[in-house]
């Protein structure tokens, strides 16, 4: 054990925190934060009396565990129960946070009796401390004389207005760092597949005793051999209709801002993935040191390729995180809010480091845009990365002189050479938008945009609705401010009663011709 002094906040007091040698710093974090307010004047603050005090009256109501089985747990940081159980909080629903990359390893892979045996702990100790607690949760006690009354009353339709109780929830976690040690890439099918087999798994170890009705969707059990052979015992089990239903658990991603996954010293909480390779004190992430080793590369090679340009371990984007939520929806039953599909700054933060070029893939979608401008036919064409973020831009004149094409093609590459190195499109877009010169006038062939003052002017705002989600106005068609306007017919002509000496004539001023 080490003693650490910590704070919830900056402003925050410190306390003395007691933790084990091997957990990181953040988990005397976690452990004040857990600590209930009676005994934050204790000092100093140990985890193995916290943990005494919910586990030891835990493990006297059941022979099931006993109280070395979540000792274990918690020092190999399997599973963490949530603030409502470590504070003995009726008014908060029981939750325990399980680790998935605790159960992973490069050498021999996932550990699925130990994952078995972990759900299955949680949920007794769900259902055991939801039932000493019913009695103080309000509005989950049964009408038993008001359901018999109806089911007498009517004998053909059944009336169920008791709602199956849900004794709590069981909240996976550290998704990615799981199939990193596993060898296994973020945003792949095989890596989808993995994250639904082990949802799947928790979801009907979590219902087993509780009915069909609850059942998952079947994931591809093939994706992970580790867990097929336990699979249909699993199933047989969680489908079988029980004399007396036990009270359901509900299975979710945990989100976050809890302290149970900086416990559990979570690289990144719930289905997110992990988007930095570093953690935050600037040292490489675990899950970064499985990736490298399951492609056999060693630390100095690893360092000479980066320095040598290379791109080793591209960090996965927000549209696999997205890709991600979609494939688990069906295996738990609540899914955290849905990401954003697409979200480009995160994703280029992560991944581009100063003075360092992102090479483009060599097969890369993108759009290709025909349109005119006052007559005169320009193609924009964009290549994109693999989640979707711009890369390189063309900018092609159908018509124009040799030189016109020249210098369009040029500036298209140093704004490509741009964007490789980490240089915002926002940027290209705020000094190239609406900028007037050569051709402009009236658009067609995009919806769009009615009018341009320029290629340019035209070609960044393009980019800017695609890219950036930002549809910037068409400027005002102002090209003939300045010019003698002749006033239109039946207005008047202003007299002029001096005539031109020089003028052999006197002007007609009856008609003119307005074009």
């Amino acid at each position: 054990m080490r003693n650490l002094q910590t704070a919830i906040d900056p402003d925050a007091p410190l306390y003395s925190v007691t933790i084990p040698e091997d957990w990181e710093n953040n988990a005397a974090t976690a452990i004040l934060e857990l600590c209930p307010e009676h005994q934050l004047d204790v000092s100093p603050i140990k985890a193995d009396i916290l943990i005494a005090n919910w586990v030891f009256p835990l493990c006297e109501q059941t022979d099931q565990f006993t109280v070395e089985d979540w000792e274990h747990i918690l020092l190999h940081r399997q599973a963490c129960p949530n603030a409502s159980i470590w504070k003995n909080d009726t008014s908060q629903k029981l939750g325990i946070t399980i680790n998935l990359a605790a159960f992973a390893s490069a050498e021999a892979g996932f550990d699925a009796r130990a994952y078995r045996h972990v759900l299955e702990i949680a949920g007794h100790t769900l259902r055991i401390l939801y039932r000493q607690q019913a009695n103080f949760m309000n509005g989950e006690l049964p009408f038993t004389e008001l359901t018999e009354s109806i089911d007498k009353q009517s004998q053909n339709k059944q009336f169920d207005l008791t709602p199956q109780p849900s004794a709590g929830i069981i909240y996976l976690s550290n998704l990615d760092a799981c199939l990193a040690q596993l060898g296994f890439d973020y945003d792949s099918h095989d890596g989808r597949d993995i994250a639904c087999c082990l949802a799947c798994f928790a979801t009907l170890l979590a219902n087993a005793g509780c009915g069909a009705d609850f059942l998952p969707l079947s994931p591809d059990w093939n994706a992970l051999p580790e867990l097929t052979s336990t699979a249909k015992d699993i199933w047989a089990l969680a489908s079988e209709e029980p004399a007396s239903r036990l009270e359901r658990i509900d299975t979710s991603f945990s989100l976050p801002g809890n302290p149970t996954d900086l416990l559990l010293g979570s690289e990144a909480c719930g289905l997110a993935p992990i988007f930095s390779p570093l953690r935050e004190d600037g040292l490489l992430n675990f899950s970064t040191l499985a990736r490298l080793a399951h492609k056999g590369l060693t630390l100095e090679s690893a360092l000479a390729a980066s320095l040598a340009g290379e791109q080793l371990l591209t960090p996965p984007s927000q549209q696999a995180h997205y890709a991600m939520h979609q494939a688990l929806a069906g295996f738990v039953t609540h899914m955290p809010a849905r990401p954003n599909q697409i979200t480009y700054p995160l994703s280029q933060k992560a991944m581009l480091t100063r003075g360092t070029k992102r090479p483009l893939p060599p097969r890369r979608k993108g759009i290709t845009q025909k349109a005119s401008i006052a007559g005169r036919g320009l193609f924009l064409r964009t290549g994109e990365y693999e989640d979707g973020t711009l890369g390189e831009i063309s900018i092609t004149p159908t018509k124009e002189s040799a030189m016109v094409k020249g210098l369009l093609d040029s500036l298209s590459q140093a704004v490509s050479i741009g964007l490789q190195y980490g240089a915002p499109l926002q940027d290209y877009v705020s000094h190239f938008a609406y900028s007037r010169f050569g051709i402009a006038g009236t658009v067609e062939g995009d919806p769009n945009a009615l009018y341009a003052t320029s290629f340019l002017d035209y070609s960044f705002r393009v980019l800017s609705d695609v890219y950036l989600n930002e549809s910037l106005a068409d400027a005002p068609n102002n090209l003939h401010v300045g010019e003698d306007m002749v006033p239109m017919l039946p207005l008047e002509l202003p007299e002029d009663d001096e005539t031109p000496p020089s003028s052999p004539h006197p002007r007609n001023r009856k008609f003119k011709l307005v074009s």
